[in-house]
């Protein structure tokens, strides 16, 4: 199973981006899906999650700002950020619960968390 995030760049504070994550391979089912970021000398921070069903969590400092959505046929996740400022910038990385169509045949299947490799955004004049 790959992850493959895509979609940063550089914008100007009060821009918007979307940030797309697609998830590839042996893919029976994804279960919860997650943004997370990381920016220059901080730790990583849990962004916003959407699980099978859609039902939303969102760090609290980013609602209504972000909003994070999926498309279940195309198994990709997506990030829209809008009204961006300078402290937005990171590294966003995306991660997804999958059981892998081989974990599919068991009685009860394993799920395993895949990270895609991470984009950059930067917000800056």
């Amino acid at each position: 199973v790959q992850l493959q995030a895509s979609g940063g760049g550089l914008v100007q504070p009060g821009g918007s981006l979307r940030l797309s994550c697609a998830a590839s391979g042996s893919i029976f089912s994804i279960n919860t899906m997650r943004w997370y970021r990381q920016a220059p000398g901080k730790q990583r921070e849990l962004v916003a999650t959407i699980d099978s069903s859609g039902h939303t969590n969102y760090l609290d400092s980013l609602k209504g700002r972000f909003t994070i959505s999926r498309d279940n046929a195309k198994n990709t996740v997506y990030l829209q950020m809008n009204s961006l400022k300078p402290e937005d910038t990171a590294v966003y990385s995306c991660n997804a619960n999958v059981i892998t169509t081989a974990e599919a045949m068991r009685v009860f299947p394993s799920t395993t968390d895949y990270w895609g490799q991470g984009t950059l955004v930067t917000v800056s004049s």
